[in-house]
């Protein structure tokens, strides 16, 4: 069955959480002021460190990627920090969105018909304005890796609405605030392409941070180290995350960017505990990505990661405990 978002919100509401077993203690946000016992390089299964569990794109494993449905969903489950990306549209407005242009993967176009690979590119998002862009169809299509998302036909948010309808979602449940971990979709080589210039990215995103006043509640990730540069030079209070992939050392990639970020945040297969504690040695938290098997997700707990990024936060929770009821 098909479902719309507005009938996902209702079957959301009120919130039935799961209790899982087991004693566990629950996560600082990211980049908070203490690195003590979390950094600890193993641990008893049944006694998890403390683990910032993080829903992948709102946990592309279960509901349609960056969408409101697949956020609200995983405050439901409880996870503390939702992740995602943002983009930006001809009109200046954020939009979520992994990809900068209408994925032929997942998307379709407005009145329902497929978009092909060949096509895809050119229906970029930065050269729509966004009622072009929310009039194409998500969630429809089956997902080409994650067979089991749930099909909720929906649409790419506004940022500001995905902050609204989470922030409203929270407090009419009781429960407590969660975190955003937001990624800035951009690379120097799609500058004015896919993208504005880093500068006017970062302005436009903190505009909405601001105006929604929840920016003690997010940290911004990046690969492009300029974004990051100009959030720790403008606005110094905001929380970054510098998003790793390859096979440079931590101390390369900290060089290259230019100052300890607060989180450090690599591909999973790259972390080691070498690289775990060479990060709190510089007080800086390491959060992998993208961590979906559950044997892996143990493995990173192990090495003494600060949370885990996962398009499954199911999976995370029932190893590591529930953000609303630890």
């Amino acid at each position: 069955m098909i479902y719309t978002s507005t009938q996902l919100v209702k079957m959301l509401l009120p919130v039935t959480l799961v209790t899982y077993i087991g004693n566990v203690a629950m996560a600082a946000p990211l980049g908070g002021d203490t690195l003590s016992s979390r950094h600890n390089n193993r641990i008893h299964l049944m006694k998890e460190p403390a683990i910032d569990v993080q829903a992948h794109r709102g946990g592309t494993g279960l509901m349609p990627e960056n969408t409101v449905a697949s956020m609200l969903n995983a405050v439901k489950l409880g996870v503390k920090t939702l992740e995602l990306d943002c983009s930006i549209t001809a009109d200046k407005k954020v939009v979520v969105s992994h990809d900068p242009y209408m994925s032929a993967d997942i998307m379709l176009k407005p009145d329902g018909s497929p978009i092909s690979k060949e096509e895809e590119k050119g229906l970029a998002i930065y050269k729509m304005p966004y009622d072009s862009v929310r009039s194409y169809q998500a969630g429809v299509k089956p997902h080409p890796v994650h067979q089991q998302q749930a099909h909720v036909k929906t649409y790419k948010p506004l940022l500001s609405e995905l902050i609204d309808s989470v922030e409203a979602y929270v407090k009419a449940n009781h429960l407590k605030p969660v975190c955003y971990n937001m990624e800035t979709k951009c690379m120097p080589q799609y500058d004015n392409v896919f993208h504005p210039a880093p500068d006017e990215f970062v302005k436009l995103v903190m505009e909405v941070l601001k105006e929604k006043g929840i920016q003690n509640r997010v940290i911004i990730q990046s690969f492009d180290v300029r974004t990051l540069q100009i959030l720790h030079k403008h606005y110094p209070a905001m929380q970054t995350s510098l998003l790793v992939y390859g096979q440079d050392s931590f101390e390369t990639q900290i060089n290259k960017l230019g100052f300890y970020p607060t989180t450090y945040s690599p591909y999973f297969s790259l972390v080691t505990p070498e690289l775990v504690k060479a990060a709190h040695t510089n007080h800086v938290t390491v959060l992998p990505w993208t961590v979906n098997k559950e044997e892996d997700m143990k493995q990173m707990a192990t090495y003494g990661v600060d949370g885990i990024i996962s398009d499954y936060p199911d999976k995370l929770i029932g190893l590591f405990g529930n953000y609303q009821r630890p």
